[in-house]
């Protein structure tokens, strides 16, 4: 159930209907707006009807609202208004579509520091790279650990960029958290729902990355799970799915952008890196994805690409970023000049 309070309710009536769901043993999810307060109302037991006759009585609510869709926190009937996650003045899901942009492993500190300083010039605010790598085959490289961490943090102090990585495990939680801006959440762990609940208890914002073989109800559901233990600060992630094209790494789904920005006020960014695993397709692929609404994007920058130890072949090179950064910055003004003109025609 959704709990829309009255404008005029007071922090002490707020705090009374709190006590209350407590006590029926439900629990409560605070949206705070700038005109009304919605209370997210979270539990399959027994007893919603009879709750909701007791809220509905009390003068401080306007109205109690039921949610038939699976996804209670994620949806609009929870928050009216857009996610903004800030990062000290990097606001994901602002008017302003955010790049986050670097290798796809830390390798050396001179590799990530130059990539840093590439992407950094270029106009990118986060630098992404893994210090714990996933790899579909045990012999592949693996990753530098907690040195990658400490040399993803050594560039964010020379550069100033905000850092994203992914976490693979419960084990490395404290140590990736310490080191990183944002925890990503990769595609093979987006079922893992003990790491969710993990990082949901945690105020580090979480890239939620869609699963290779999911759907967007799965996903949605998936970040369930971490606003439900309290973290809110929560993105997604379209990154490709399966299907029976052999000529990609995957699909990149861009009908999942619009299609999850009218089911949820979470922000949605975009990765046409592993969406295609090909850097050829990266460009044009990007330039769809903010046509198609996405809040930012997530891409591979390498400055040798084939001498990569990991998914060298979806990297750009420092100048096809550099040109493509400079095409969306057109594009951006361009779709902004747009929306003005609707608006001002309507």
């Amino acid at each position: 159930m959704i709990i829309v309070m009255e404008s005029n309710a007071t922090e002490s009536e707020l705090d009374e209907i709190l006590e209350l769901i407590e006590e029926e043993g439900f629990e409560a999810h605070l949206s705070p707006g700038v005109e009304k307060t919605i209370i997210g109302l979270i539990g399959d037991r027994e007893g919603k009807e009879q709750l909701k006759e007791r809220l509905s009585a009390y003068e401080q609510v306007e109205k109690v609202i039921p949610v038939l869709e699976p996804y209670k926190l994620t949806g609009w009937k929870f928050s009216r208004q857009k996610t903004v996650i800030d990062l000290d003045g990097v606001r994901i899901g602002g008017k302003e579509p955010v790049v986050m942009a670097g290798p796809c492993s830390v390798e050396s500190k001179e590799q990530i520091l130059t990539t840093a300083r590439i992407v950094n010039e270029a106009g990118a605010e986060v630098l992404r790279g893994g210090a714990f790598k996933p790899r579909t085959s045990p012999y592949s490289f693996q990753g530098l650990g907690e040195k990658g961490l400490e040399l993803l943090a050594l560039a964010r102090e020379e550069t100033g960029l905000k850092v994203i990585t992914e976490l693979m495990d419960v084990e490395h939680l404290e140590i990736v958290n310490e080191y990183t801006d944002i925890i990503q959440i990769g595609s093979r762990n987006m079922k893992n729902y003990a790491l969710l609940k993990k990082v949901g208890g945690l105020d580090t914002p979480v890239m939620l990355k869609r699963g290779m073989a999911s759907t967007i109800k799965d996903w949605l559901l998936a970040a369930e799970y971490i606003m439900s233990e309290g973290n809110h600060q929560v993105m997604l992630c379209e990154r490709g799915i399966k299907t029976f094209c052999e000529d990609t790494r995957y699909t990149m789904d861009l009908s999942a952008i619009p299609l999850v920005q009218e089911k949820s006020h979470l922000p949605v960014i975009a990765d046409p890196s592993h969406g295609t695993g090909r850097w050829e397709l990266v460009a044009p692929m990007a330039r769809a994805a903010i046509a198609g609404g996405a809040d930012g994007l997530l891409m591979e920058v390498h400055p040798r690409p084939k001498e990569a130890l990991s998914d060298g072949q979806q990297s750009l090179k420092p100048e096809r970023f550099e040109n493509l950064m400079d095409e969306l910055h057109r594009m951006n003004r361009a779709l902004a000049e747009v929306e003005n003109s609707i608006s001002s025609a309507l």
